[in-house]
């Protein structure tokens, strides 16, 4: 049974994405190998790292900043993106699912960065005072 990070809904998203567009990346030209497939895929793994790494610290603040970090990543993949489908190596129908993907992860990522500066305001609020 899935405990813990395996149960939060956009690392799942995140590893999915990085497990898709690492397959399609394979079609890249050759020429691209050491440009634009390695910039993909450093930054669709850097998404599903810093959400594990922020998952596994303990303070809420750090959870957060990793959160941002994962956040920027996400953009800078979706940007890539376009421009492969510019430069031609993916159709516009796979532009738009990976589009529709990162839209559902990005919102899941907003959500979750809410929650957790909830859980910190919280946290704070139900400090004893000495």
């Amino acid at each position: 049974m899935a405990s813990g990070l395996e149960n939060l809904k956009i690392y799942n998203l995140a590893e999915r994405i990085e497990i898709f567009l690492h397959k399609l990346t394979k079609k890249y030209p050759v020429d691209e190998k050491y440009r634009m497939v390695d910039q993909i895929r450093r930054a669709s793994n850097a998404i599903t790292s810093n959400i594990a790494e922020g998952y596994g610290r303990y303070a809420y603040k750090e959870k957060i900043r990793y959160m941002h970090i994962a956040r920027g990543e996400a953009y800078e993949l979706k940007q890539l993106m376009i421009r492969s489908q510019k430069k031609e190596y993916i159709k516009k129908e796979s532009l738009a699912f990976i589009e529709e993907k990162m839209v559902e992860l990005l919102k899941g990522m907003n959500g979750y960065v809410k929650f957790l500066r909830s859980k910190a305001e919280t946290h704070l609020t139900n400090k004893p005072i000495n």
